[in-house]
């Protein structure tokens, strides 16, 4: 089997633009999944014509078309809060059993610069805000759904020199979701000519499997026309998520449809939401398409176990 085979695009991709919003929109990219009640919720990103951004929601029985998207946002810019004064961006959702609520974390725009921000939820129609958790500059953040070693831990993106790289893969933890540890290093951008050589990040929440957290990440390289982002695979310790058990090296998806590489930032595929139904084994992962839609691609969890299993273990 080659990585070629791993993921499909839907035949009806790009699902989401623009033009299916309710409301007057720049773009729409980059969304949370989660399923709830039989259906698909998407969170997805919305630009306005200002250029700001927040987060809407949208349904579907089947995931893939027949959207209901929300006549207004679920999570935008309060009056007055600077750190949200430049919009939400990004966001991941975790189902967090012990709470019984969904967990979204995204990122908070102000003049201090990025940030990563806490918001729960019980069905997506409101939200409670919990408010900034790591500071400027900060990005790209998820959840894992349950403690590890009696601690919430949370993949995030720091921008720092941290071990003699940058745009890595970073983790902290907490007892109580709001006051978090100093990173521990995950995953780095591999050095040369990579396809993820500049920076790397978190895409969804891991998911669980028997052989340990499945990773979804976007990389970078940076070309002569601009960067090119892709999405690569690979596999955590499931007590010791620090832990890189395998990593895949080549990417399993790239900007190689006309969507996915012409748009307001060309050649991104940037993943944020993942699916797996365990009664079909498939996995449905829904990204951004060059910062313009939103598109969707299927795979089988047990082909993508099998190809980064097969990986070289890492050092």
């Amino acid at each position: 089997m080659t990585t070629d085979e791993l993921f499909h695009r839907h035949p009806t991709n790009p699902i989401l633009t623009a033009e299916d919003w309710p409301y007057p929109i720049n773009a729409v990219f980059n969304p949370a999944a989660a399923a709830l009640d039989g259906e698909t919720v998407l969170l997805a990103r919305v630009e306005d014509r200002r250029g700001i951004s927040h987060l809407t929601v949208a349904r579907s029985r089947n995931g893939h078309d027949s959207w209901a998207i929300d006549p207004t946002p679920l999570l935008a810019p309060a009056p007055g809060v600077a750190s949200e004064k430049w919009g939400f961006e990004d966001p991941r959702v975790a189902w967090i059993e012990e709470l019984r609520r969904w967990a979204i974390t995204c990122t908070a725009y102000g003049p201090a610069g990025p940030a990563v921000y806490l918001a729960t939820t019980e069905d997506f129609t409101t939200v409670e805000r919990h408010g900034i958790i790591r500071h400027p500059d900060d990005k790209n953040a998820a959840l894992l759904p349950h403690r590890v070693d009696g601690k919430w831990v949370l993949f995030h993106r720091p921008k720092t020199e941290f071990g003699g790289s940058h745009g890595e893969i970073l983790l902290s933890r907490s007892a109580d979701l709001l006051s978090w540890s100093s990173p521990e290093q995950v995953l780095q951008p591999r050095h040369g000519a990579w396809w993820d050589s500049t920076r790397i990040g978190i895409g969804p929440p891991p998911l669980r499997t028997e052989q340990g957290w499945l990773l979804v990440y976007h990389g970078v390289k940076e070309t002569v026309s601009g960067d090119v982002y892709r999405v690569g695979l690979a596999l955590l310790d499931l007590e010791d998520p620090t832990r890189v058990l395998r990593r895949l090296p080549t990417w399993v998806l790239a900007p190689l449809a006309p969507y996915e590489r012409i748009g307001d930032v060309p050649n991104i595929v940037f993943p944020c939401g993942l699916l797996h139904d365990s009664g079909s084994g498939e996995v449905r992962l829904y990204y951004g398409a060059a910062d313009t839609s939103i598109g969707l691609a299927t795979a089988r969890l047990d082909d993508l176990l099998e190809v980064v299993l097969a990986a070289p273990p890492e050092a």
